[in-house]
């Protein structure tokens, strides 16, 4: 019975110490705040487990470590611009993007993220036109080929990929594959042994180090990215296997957004991909020159900033981004996300601009591959309907896209969902386009995926069974962790 006691005792007063670095060491908001409080009060024998397991804060580490002369160089850089971007200095190839200049000067201070305006960009919206793109580009690559990508599957996809990156590392072609380890937690051992075998390198992000127990499992690298000999990157939603091809028969067609990309863009995808390379692997890659091969032809004209974000960063930066462009909306605001679970800034910023006459229509797919999710997302755009937002169900397949048009001038495509894990928990990357011909062909994207869905009205959303109303009010209170 001593024993006993004295556990409980052990128990208590290390939950009492944990909930005291949750109130004044971590910096977190005051909702999760006190939901781990709520947990290490009524559950002190696994509290302790499960914050270790999830509610560790990486925003107070710095966990990306660059070495000073380098920092130094790219500290030059941000510097130049941001003193052009304060004189107003930079002279805009579209005239329409003068009006975001506050927009492009925040990404520039709190994501470090340089504007370049040399960039072409080509939309796919299906995995087989995407995939046939990338794996082309792979086999012209003459110097490197860097992916990474949050799920891999074992499957036709995933082994044609492997092919093709066997063949390239036997050719004398630098190849790096970094895959998210919870993301891809299916994959077999021996998927990567024939690319090692061939002089290829592998990594997989914050892997378990313990067996059975990863400390790292909610921070997951939800980034979707390939650059080949640092001219062409691609980025979007995509990851790699079958069901991105539409060959799912649970999800039916799939459809996304990805964007391959040529111009000054490419070299900050690589600069943030050289990064998590060096934060995942061993095998460290300096930030050279060679790794940074802007194309010669100088044809693009599409202005862009790469934001990244993760639970390493205080800011939020896509997030803030996002609400920068709903504030700056006049006409209209189109917006396509998987999973709709957005904090109190983010649903407030869209009824906002709702009720002040913006024209604000929300997509979601119809079919669900997570029902908490669905649920959560369901409860949201309730008080979106009472603002006047349009939200449109998609009913061709699943609609994976994380895609948002701002009056048809200002665009972002990305890995990031409309969710709170996306913003606070994992490692994202958006485009953000400041271009009106590449935001006007985005929206005609948009218009053209309404007529493959169904308008949610706000008679049909009230008319929801009981059940269903409480299933969307439970997922709503483990929204900041779904």
């Amino acid at each position: 019975m001593g024993l006993l006691q004295n556990t409980i005792v052990i128990l208590y007063v290390m939950n009492f110490l944990l909930a005291g670095t949750v109130i004044f060491l971590e910096r977190r908001n005051v909702a999760a705040t006190w939901a781990w409080l709520l947990v290490l009060s009524f559950l002190p024998s696994v509290g302790f487990i499960l914050y270790l397991i999830v509610g560790q804060n990486l925003s107070r580490r710095k966990i990306y470590k660059i070495k000073t002369d380098r920092l130094n160089r790219i500290r030059d850089i941000l510097r130049k611009q941001f003193i052009m971007l304060e004189q107003r200095r930079i002279e805009f190839k579209d005239p329409a993007i003068d009006s975001y200049y506050d927009m492009i000067l925040m990404n520039l201070v709190s994501s470090h993220s340089l504007y370049t305006q040399d960039n072409s960009v080509q939309i796919f919206t299906d995995g087989q036109s995407k995939f046939d793109s990338l794996l082309e580009d792979i086999r012209n690559a003459r110097e490197h080929v860097h992916l990474l990508y949050f799920i891999v599957r074992d499957d036709e996809l995933g082994k044609r990929l492997m092919q093709t990156l066997v063949k390239k590392a036997r050719e004398g072609v630098e190849v790096r594959f970094l895959f998210d380890h919870v993301g891809s937690r299916a994959l077999p051992k021996r998927f990567f042994q024939e690319l090692s075998e061939a002089g290829g390198h592998v990594a997989s992000f914050f892997p378990s180090r313990i067996p059975l127990l990863n400390l790292r499992l909610n921070y997951r690298n939800h980034r979707k990215l390939a650059i080949i000999d640092g001219r062409y990157g691609y980025i979007g939603g995509f990851n790699i296997g079958d069901e991105y091809l539409g060959k799912s028969k649970r999800f039916g067609p799939w459809r996304d957004t990805h964007l391959r990309l040529e111009g000054g863009a490419v070299q900050q995808i690589q600069v943030q991909f050289i990064l998590d390379w060096n934060l995942a692997s061993t095998a460290q890659l300096p930030l050279e020159l060679d790794y940074f091969q802007v194309s010669p032809d100088g044809e693009g004209s599409v202005g862009m900033q790469i934001v990244s974000s993760g639970p390493d960063s205080v800011l939020e930066q896509i997030k803030n981004s996002y609400l920068k462009m709903i504030y700056a909306a006049k006409e209209s605001i189109y917006l396509q996300t998987p999973y709709f679970i957005p904090d109190d800034s983010l649903l407030t910023a869209l009824k906002l601009a709702s009720i002040s006459g913006v024209d604000v229509r929300v997509m979601i797919p119809n079919k669900p591959d997570h029902k908490l999710v669905y649920w959560a997302s369901s409860f949201y755009l309730g008080e979106l309907l009472e603002s006047g937002v349009q939200v449109y169900l998609y009913n061709k397949g699943f609609l994976h896209a994380k895609t948002i048009v701002v009056d048809g001038k200002l665009a972002s495509v990305g890995t990031a969902n409309i969710d709170i894990r996306s913003f606070r928990l994992n490692f994202e990357m958006n485009a953000f386009i400041y271009d009106t011909a590449t935001s006007t062909r985005l929206k005609e994207i948009f218009l053209r995926d309404m007529r493959s869905s169904t308008e949610l009205t706000r008679e049909s959303y009230y008319k929801r069974s009981l059940v269903l109303k409480f299933k969307e009010s439970l997922a709503r209170l483990l929204s900041p962790i779904l």
